[in-house]
């Protein structure tokens, strides 16, 4: 991995935004990588252990969906304040900050005696994960600049794909080997090693440049609940409940309530308006929510939709996932290069539509029948087409605000992400509620759904992206 990092972080490039030589680029973008691979080695690792969580702590669809967005719905909520508070106080100091909280709950999880407590652990990783995330970028977007930054973010990206590549396979022996508990330990090494490098190496940045609005984030994550709830007892009871209405009435109103707070607050809001009046901006967060919408819902149904419907073992399930992110380790720095020339409209336009083409192919998807030919070209089209994506998503996206809001920008971004994720997790509840033939029949309709998102994210981009 030294290798890969010898280009972006050549010292004559590596300066800060301010035109200051960065003093240990390496380093810098090593802390970073292993801050963030510890958000993409728990997603992936998760996902591989959901049927032997169920059968060993209970619980049907909607409380196996709830292990994942228990962990999704503080990281979405907030990333924006994680952004703002490394502006506030240091981005490195609350990077550290955060990679301390999501070690000590990855220890919760391990030692969780049931759902409940789980779940709870789970939450204290995500508010763990809003801290770091926005910040591991925010380090990296004021550290770097031009195509020094763009090759920075595309091996930080490259390094969580190769994060998300591992997490399966040996989480997956893990569980067969020693049993889930033992997938959150995984956690504690990468955390430590991510800690000493930042405390010796990363510079401080940022500090005293923003302000906290806890009432927004308190707003966005209620809205975010109460919305999630209601899209997960809809989809898990396969009918409109009067609760199900009034979770999603509450969840919009305080939505509402949150950006009418959010005007309020003008600068000091940890989501600034004024940023939606870029076109290109508006364009990057509707592209976000479509796409890691089509992808969460695939990251989280296909292990279960191996193991569950086609005996696969938690091992094969890993294995199954290894060619996905092996593509985009392998092409998301070349694709972080070529934005840096080419500019994002094109990578940006290009990729999503590979990746809608991916997700049709997943009609093809039988785990009953061969690998190689029903779910592996799937896999790797959809690989293809979000290594397009990827890091060219991110690099627009640092671009696109002033030194001031690059922690705020990339949270948002983030948040985005993982709040299309939220929302296909809410929904994938339907499917996993299934077995047998109406488990495959059902992922298929999500495949298309999918499908249809990402075509759509493709188009945003070319319509609202300047040449």
């Amino acid at each position: 991995m030294s290798t890969q990092l010898h280009t972006p972080c050549d010292r004559g490039e590596a300066t800060s935004r301010r035109g200051r030589a960065v003093a240990h680029p390496t380093w810098t973008v090593v802390a970073t990588m292993l801050a963030s691979s510890l958000a993409f080695i728990d997603g992936s690792v998760t996902n591989v252990a959901l049927p032997t969580i169920g059968r060993d702590l209970g619980g049907g669809g909607a409380d196996l969906s709830w292990t994942i967005n228990a962990y999704l719905l503080p990281l979405a909520a907030l990333l924006l304040l994680g952004g703002a508070a490394g502006d506030q106080f240091g981005r490195r100091r609350v990077l550290i900050g955060g990679i301390v909280l999501f070690a000590l709950a990855s220890v919760g999880c391990a030692l969780a005696p049931g759902l409940l407590f789980l779940h709870l652990a789970r939450a204290i990783q995500g508010i763990g994960a809003a801290l770091l995330m926005p910040n591991s970028l925010g380090i990296l977007g004021s550290s770097f600049e031009g195509e020094a930054r763009g090759r920075a973010v595309g091996t930080w990206a490259s390094a969580g794909a190769i994060a998300s590549a591992i997490g399966p396979p040996v989480g997956g022996w893990l569980v067969e080997a020693v049993g889930w508990r033992a997938i959150f330990f995984l956690n504690l090494p990468v955390a430590a090693a991510a800690i000493a490098i930042a405390l010796r190496y990363v510079e401080e940045s940022a500090e005293g440049e923003g302000t906290l609005d806890w009432q927004g984030a308190a707003l966005a994550t209620a809205a975010l609940g109460s919305l999630t709830w209601a899209l997960t007892l809809w989809s898990t009871r396969h009918a409109t409940t009067a609760p199900a209405w009034i979770g999603l009435g509450a969840g919009l109103a305080m939505f509402a309530l949150f950006a009418w707070t959010e005007r309020r607050l003008g600068e000091r809001a940890m989501m600034p308006l004024a940023l939606f009046a870029s076109r290109p901006f508006v364009g990057l967060t509707v592209m976000t929510l479509l796409l890691y919408g089509a992808l969460g819902g695939l990251i989280v149904l296909l292990p279960y939709l191996l193991i569950v419907g086609g005996g696969y073992t938690p091992l094969q399930a890993g294995l199954a996932l290894l060619p996905f992110s092996i593509v985009i380790g392998a092409a998301s720095r070349l694709t972080g290069r070529l934005t840096g020339r080419v500019g994002p409209r094109l990578p940006l336009t290009i990729g999503p539509i590979i990746t809608g083409l991916g997700f049709a192919l997943m009609l093809r998807a039988d785990p009953t029948h061969s690998y190689w030919s029903s779910i592996l070209p799937g896999i790797a089209a959809i690989a293809l087409g979000m290594a397009f994506a990827v890091a060219p998503l991110t690099t627009a996206v640092l671009s696109s605000v002033d030194d001031r809001h690059t922690g705020t920008a990339s949270g948002f971004n983030s948040a985005t992400a993982r709040t299309g994720g939220l929302i296909a997790t809410a929904f994938a509840a339907a499917v996993i509620a299934r077995r047998g033939a109406g488990l495959i029949e059902a992922f298929h309709i999500a495949a298309i759904v999918a499908a249809a998102l990402a075509l759509i994210s493709g188009l945003v981009a070319f319509a609202t992206l300047k040449e």
